[in-house]
């Protein structure tokens, strides 16, 4: 039985890695185990962040939610207690968004939450 030689298929595996590499600092980017070892981490990152990266933008709406309440005299809780009561069903993102570029709207908003507690 002849033996297999992995030439080809080795080489396209490099040219991959090395693809991949592009872009990276010093000798990185030109030397294949390294390229290995590097790309492999990245992607790591890349899937791990990717789960932070959702993690972080509700946070930042939630931030900008308590702002608007602030502002209104109410807390944060409480607004979304009220809206939960009052079956109104509009999700963080949307709600930032309400309150930055329509306060009379959010005040509404709020008004119909703080009804519902009480």
């Amino acid at each position: 039985m002849p033996r297999v030689r992995i030439g080809a298929a080795r080489r396209q595996k490099h040219k991959k890695t090395m693809k991949a590499a592009r872009g990276m600092y010093g000798v990185v980017s030109r030397r294949h185990k390294l390229a290995k070892q590097k790309t492999f981490r990245a992607g790591v990152f890349a899937t791990r962040d990717r789960k932070v990266r959702k993690r972080e933008f509700r946070a930042l709406w939630i931030t900008r939610i308590t702002a608007a309440c602030q502002q209104r005299g109410i807390r944060y809780s409480q607004l979304i207690d009220g809206m939960n009561k009052a079956d109104i069903f509009i999700n963080r993102k949307m709600l930032s968004e309400v309150a930055i570029a329509d306060p009379a709207a959010f005040d509404k908003i709020v008004e119909t939450a703080m009804a519902a507690v009480k």
